[in-house]
């Protein structure tokens, strides 16, 4: 298919609203304990669905950058539908496994090649400072999508708990031919060479051997873990504090509105006061949210929680910008993947001791203590990101 960049745009657009209008996430954690799942078993699920993209990402952002990005777009597209089919008709915990396998799967090969292609999109046209403006506009996208289906959501739910995740399939289908529109940029060479020495290179370079990719890499993942914990803490924090389940879509509306809206303007933000004020602003709120949610009942908490997201929809788009400018092409996605692969090594790790904290102790204790871990290895972390600089790309002498 001949290369236009306004048609991989708009593409990647519809890949995103299908990835991220997720009509079961304002009532997943409603649905799991009406088929009889503990906190400490969603944690343990969703621990599953991340090892399975940490087993994978690595090697699917490979492939990417190997087979090209657009296959392993529709792949994943393809396979994303086939998860949620399986969800629809699944009833207990290990058919749960099955399902969130498939999405893994699927989540893994979109993962790091849609960034990749967005990225090598704009170089190709000469747009590469448009990257962050351009990726807060999609991730936003996303958001918006999400916002509207918690909506949506939350009104299917009233009249069912699975029906939400008949409709969800359907919007799942989406991705396949938007998918199907995509061309890969010009001036890449794209064939596949399976060297397993060469994505040990690439990993090696990214954890150990380049300074700016290292540090950059681990503040992203850190930050990353912090904020997928948190999506699972809200419906049981919603819960606490009484929230009807018909106005659990609407907040979840609300908070992916607010992601949404701190995207598209992430750019302007950095733009204005700097990268070092930036990274410090979000962070902060990151951390310090964990610490006051708790302590804040009734509205004041969903205010905290509004704040959280912000600082989420503000951090997204930045970081990822900041990786890619400190990275080339050829590995650009495998690059992105082993940030999504330790984002999810940890929450892998860490999201079962949540859950069972949850049942065990209680919502409070569980929050506060992983905002007390988070917060403690993200400043460590931050630090050396900024001292690093890594959010500039390298001068000649020091290639």
């Amino acid at each position: 298919m001949t290369f236009s960049v306004k048609r991989n745009l708009t593409a990647l657009y519809l890949v995103k609203i299908a990835k991220w209008m997720n009509l079961v996430m304002p009532v997943i954690v409603l649905f799991y304990k009406s088929n009889g799942l503990t906190m400490k078993d969603i944690f343990l699920l969703q621990s599953v669905y991340s090892l399975t993209l940490m087993t994978l990402e690595i090697p699917t952002g490979y492939f990417a950058d190997r087979a090209g990005r657009k296959t392993s777009i529709l792949i994943g597209a393809i396979l994303g539908f086939a998860g949620y089919l399986a969800y629809s008709f699944s009833f207990g915990f290990w058919q749960f496994v099955i399902a969130e396998v498939i999405l893994g799967v699927s989540q893994s090969l979109v993962s790091g090649a849609d960034s990749a292609m967005l990225y090598d999109t704009l170089a190709a046209s000469k747009q590469k400072d448009r990257y962050t403006q351009l990726e807060g506009r999609v991730t936003s996208i996303g958001n918006f999508g999400e916002a509207f289906a918690g909506i949506i959501g939350g009104l299917l739910a009233v009249s069912s708990l699975r029906t939400p995740f008949y409709v969800q399939t359907c919007v799942a289908l989406i991705a396949v031919p938007a998918a199907i529109m995509l061309a890969e940029p010009p001036g890449k060479s794209i064939k596949i060479k399976p060297r397993l020495g060469e994505i040990r290179s690439i990993i090696f370079s990214v954890l150990h051997g380049n300074v700016k990719l290292k540090w950059n890499t681990f503040f992203s993942a850190i930050t990353g873990a912090a904020t997928l914990t948190m999506a699972w803490f809200a419906q049981p924090f919603f819960g606490q504090i009484k929230i009807p389940v018909p106005m659990y879509g609407v907040l979840w509306a609300v908070l992916n509105l607010g992601v949404g809206i701190a995207a598209v303007y992430a750019w302007r933000f950095e733009k204005k006061f700097g990268a070092s004020l930036t990274v410090i602003v979000f962070t902060l709120a990151i951390f310090s949210s964990y610490i006051l949610l708790p302590f804040m009942p009734g509205y004041t908490g969903l205010a905290i929680l509004l704040v959280f997201y912000l600082a989420r929809g503000l951090a997204t788009p930045t970081l990822r910008n900041y990786i890619n400018i400190i990275t080339t092409s050829e590995v650009r996605a495998t690059v992105l993947s082993v940030r999504n692969f330790l984002i999810r090594l940890i929450f892998a790790i860490t999201g079962p001791l949540w859950g069972w904290m949850t049942d065990r102790y209680s919502l409070r204790t569980a929050i506060i203590s992983a905002g007390l871990i988070y917060g403690f290895f993200a400043l460590i972390s931050m630090y050396f990101f900024l001292k690093h600089r890594t959010y500039e790309p390298y001068k000649t002498e020091d290639q």
